[in-house]
């Protein structure tokens, strides 16, 4: 299993070195001062580039759903941080990322994503929204923070090609 996060973590790294052409993590492929109204990359290598999401990319891996990710769309990713991922018990990220547990990844990866291009102020008006693995989420808002079911929203409207990614405080586990 070492070998397997080594070598997956070594090839995540150069898979971002290679997609590194933006000066700010949440750019969405801009760059400079030139027009930002049309992004340049998926959301996989939105995410990927931004630099704080590499367990969600080497879990996106693992469960063979990046191709699905990088087609058309749209999607709406609610994507959870590095240290969101390091907060679940010790040992969780790596038993999900065992091959024998592809399915179980998939499905609390694909509770993630929503089908469509939804922004933040569409979300805020939604009280839950179905994932694409069938359960829904709940959104509500509290002391003006929108929380999907706990995770706290810390970046909204991140833009792709492909959709949209909303960056969360925690990993979200379908029931």
């Amino acid at each position: 299993m070492r070998f397997f996060n080594t070598s997956f973590r070594l090839g995540i790294a150069a898979l971002s070195l290679s997609l590194l052409t933006s000066t700010s993590a949440y750019s969405g492929g801009h760059m400079g001062d030139e027009d930002h109204s049309m992004p340049s990359k998926d959301v996989v290598e939105t995410a990927i580039s931004a630099g704080n999401f590499e367990t969600l990319a080497a879990a996106l891996g693992a469960a063979g759903l990046v191709e699905t990710l990088k087609s058309e769309g749209p999607f709406t990713v609610f994507a959870p941080t590095d240290e969101a991922f390091a907060m679940l018990p010790a040992g969780t990220v790596e038993m999900l990322l065992m091959p024998a547990n592809k399915q179980k990844l998939a499905d609390i990866l694909t509770y993630h994503v929503v089908a469509g291009d939804v922004k933040a102020a569409d979300v805020i008006k939604l009280s839950s929204a179905e994932t694409l693995n069938g359960q829904s989420v709940s959104i509500k808002i509290l002391d003006g923070k929108v929380f999907i079911n706990n995770a706290t929203v810390l970046a909204t409207d991140i833009e792709s090609t492909n959709g949209i990614i909303h960056v969360i405080d925690a990993v979200l586990m379908p029931e």
